[in-house]
């Protein structure tokens, strides 16, 4: 037994040996009678001797006949624990289980009376528990018996938690209160042992009645112990069961409500139970998720196989772990799932249920596929193409760009970027998300005039499968990939009208329908917009939507031309050279003064594309160390010069281009008003306007920044 009042230590001082007789019957061995007589003087002394050895072989007889009653109740006591312990495996209720034991042990003790009694959850009083041979009117007497220093035996030894022995009940004391009940029923002597948990919390008593006053031997005090330990084993068991049972249940009603899908596993990683969300979605009832084959029809067998050992190891070390699987659901299809394993334990720190949570990442998954080849791909291009030249300089006009870019950069504000074909609005546009807060997500790159206009819904906010002919699957847009980081709408004067419309509500309410769809889908993407379109002019036209310019115009940013930079051309040449020379294996150590005054007279109509072509060009033609370019490839140069054959109409219209720009800068971009444009024009306003629309000329671009 597991209990130290199962162990009986024999004193061999109580049992002294006694000794052996020397008398042995017949010669053989030479041994003769006369021998042994002439051991004792008188034939008295022979007869005393006699009866002191039989007096010893008594004695004797009676401790081999009390170790093997000492061996038959601790071999009832064993049975009595390993029953004890089946009942509980098999689920019987405690009241079961404590009638069995008391039955057990009233069978080792004749005429004593066993019975055992719980504390209430309050832990001030007891209740009798089981008790087959206690009288029903002494029962009655004692329901409750509340604990305290002079409560009877049982009451008493709760509330002091120790043994408690009443040696007769007709005179002791701590039976004042009980005394004529208990001796009405024929009870004159008790023992008490108190059911102590781990934690010192008094659980109940095992006690024993006695019909004539006695005090239990050292014997009836080991049963009893022993008795009191397998009680403490049933109660404690039944009690964690109960309360386990009682956590379950509670848990099963929480995760029921909970909006993602929780299968409850034992210890060992089997199914147990599948809240509502996990049924509804794979479609299965209760009883095929707890069969053994639900994991092979739920799971995808390459993620079974690839994840098996993992989760074995997982689970056997009882520390919450997480992985990634394909769940298939009630339609048919598989989904990707983040499967969050989660363990119960109990008091001893063991492993009593694991919750296993399923949220679902399938779109998640795929976008972080998708974004991160778009990244790559961004990311080769921005090296490869490097075109870090277009902030080359040091002029006023770049210094005035770059401070705004480091003033709105760290904002969430949107950026409309405004300039004609080759001034350098993408890279502001990378340099202003490269400066953020957002810098570590997506820059997601749109060119709205590369896209057929029936597709340009479906390309920035995706479409679902069937929404129209050759949607075969559901396809994320690029706001979605874009979702956390940077979305640069570039020529958003091109978009159509309808797709205007979503785009003012992503702005607006930070959400949008897929095409074909009906949910709602939120993203955290921040806009820049670019375009080389006078955008005013449109919104007069009515090809653009006002409350739209008015949403992207938060923080305009206007571009100089190349030609509003002349003093960038020469810092601009040198890097160029030095980059196209070093990538063709070239030295080229100077520049033709002819070549730099060229490049400084020509206008740039292409800007620092077109000034990067030119160069890249003469790079490869380049045979010494001296660069030059030929003068026919700027046939377009020097707008002031003019070209001989140009006709009379195009002088004019470029003159009156001049003049009108030259008045708009002047008033800083106002029309009206006695300092405004058309009056230094000496011109109506509204003739004024009209001629803006008439010849492209965005007045926004003279305002003061």
């Amino acid at each position: 037994m597991s209990s130290p009042g199962f162990r009986r230590t024999i004193d061999s001082t109580a049992h002294p040996k006694a000794e052996e007789p020397a008398v042995h019957a017949g010669t053989s061995g030479g041994c003769r009678v006369g021998d042994v007589l002439e051991q004792f003087q008188t034939r008295e002394d022979l007869e005393k001797a006699l009866v002191e050895s039989r007096k010893s072989e008594a004695q004797l007889r009676k401790i081999i006949d009390a170790d093997i009653e000492d061996l038959k109740r601790a071999e009832s006591l064993l049975s009595a624990e390993k029953r004890t312990l089946e009942m509980i495996a098999g689920g019987a209720s405690l009241t079961d289980i404590l009638e069995n034991l008391c039955r057990a042990i009233d069978a080792q003790t004749g005429d004593a009376i066993s019975t055992v009694l719980l504390m209430d959850p309050d832990g001030k009083r007891l209740w009798p528990a089981a008790g087959p041979r206690v009288p029903s009117g002494w029962t009655q007497a004692i329901t409750p018996l509340e604990i305290g220093p002079c409560m009877g035996s049982c009451g008493t030894a709760a509330f002091l938690k120790k043994p408690i022995i009443t040696s007769d009940i007709s005179s002791d004391p701590l039976w004042a209160d009980y005394r004529d009940a208990a001796l009405g029923y024929g009870l004159r002597a008790s023992c008490s042992q108190p059911l102590i948990s781990k934690n010192q919390e008094v659980l109940g008593t095992f006690a024993m009645y006695y019909a004539e006053p006695k005090s239990p031997t050292g014997r009836d005090l080991e049963l009893i112990e022993g008795a009191g330990h397998i009680a403490l084993i049933a109660v404690e068991r039944k009690r964690a069961e109960e309360k386990i049972r009682r956590n379950e249940m509670e848990a099963w009603q929480i995760i029921d409500a909970i909006p993602q899908s929780i299968i409850v596993l034992n210890p060992d990683g089997r199914a147990i139970y599948g809240n509502r969300v996990a049924l509804e979605y794979t479609g299965l009832s209760m009883n095929e998720v707890l069969a053994e084959n639900f994991r092979t029809r739920i799971f995808h067998p390459e993620d079974i196989e690839r994840l098996r050992e993992v989760r074995e190891n997982a689970l056997s070390n009882g520390v919450p772990f997480e992985n990634e699987q394909r769940v298939l659901g009630n339609d048919g299809k598989f989904r990707w799932f983040l499967v969050r394993y989660n363990p119960l334990l109990d008091e001893d720190g063991k492993i009593v249920r694991w919750y296993a949570t399923g949220t679902d990442i399938d779109e998640r998954r795929r976008a972080e596929d998708r974004t991160r080849n778009e990244n790559i791909a961004l990311r080769e291009e921005i090296v490869r193409s490097s075109m870090f030249e277009e902030i080359v300089g040091s002029s006023e006009a770049l210094r005035k760009v770059l401070g705004q870019v480091s003033k709105v950069a760290s904002t969430d504000s949107t950026v409309l970027i405004l300039g004609e074909t080759g001034t350098g609005k993408e890279l502001v546009a990378r340099a202003i998300h490269n400066r953020s807060g957002r810098s570590a997500r997506a820059f997601i790159r749109v060119n709205c005039a590369a896209i057929p206009p029936s597709l340009v819904a479906s390309e920035l906010f995706g479409h679902e499968k069937g929404s129209f002919t050759g949607a075969l699957q559901r396809r994320l847009g690029r706001f979605e990939s874009a979702d956390g980081g940077t979305i640069f709408l570039d020529e958003i004067g091109e978009l159509p009208a309808e797709t205007q419309i979503a785009l003012l509500r992503v702005l607006q309410e930070r959400e949008f329908e897929r095409v074909g769809g009906s949910q709602m889908i939120s993203v955290d993407v921040r806009v820049l917009a670019a375009t080389n379109r006078d955008l005013s002019a449109a919104v007069a036209e009515g090809t653009f939507r006002r409350d739209l310019f008015y949403r992207l115009n938060v923080f305009p940013i206007r571009l100089p031309a190349l030609r509003e930079r002349v003093d960038d051309i020469q810092l601009l040449v040198e890097y160029l050279i030095d980059r196209y020379a070093r990538k063709a294996g070239k030295k080229i150590r100077t520049i033709s003064k002819d070549t730099l005054d060229l490049f400084q007279a020509y206008d740039w109509p292409g800007n620092i594309r077109e000034l990067q072509n030119v160069i890249e060009r003469a790079v490869i033609v380049c045979d010494g160390e001296t660069f030059s370019v030929d003068e026919t490839w700027l046939t377009r140069a020097d707008r002031k010069a003019g070209a001989p054959g140009v006709s009379l109409i195009a002088n004019l219209v470029e003159r009156e281009i001049e003049m009108i720009e030259s008045a708009l800068r002047d008033s800083n971009g106002v029309i009206g008003g006695p300092r405004g444009a058309a009056a230094k024009l000496g011109i109506p306003r509204q003739t004024l306007e009209s001629k803006l629309r008439k010849l492209r000329i965005n007045r926004h671009r003279f305002k003061l920044q």
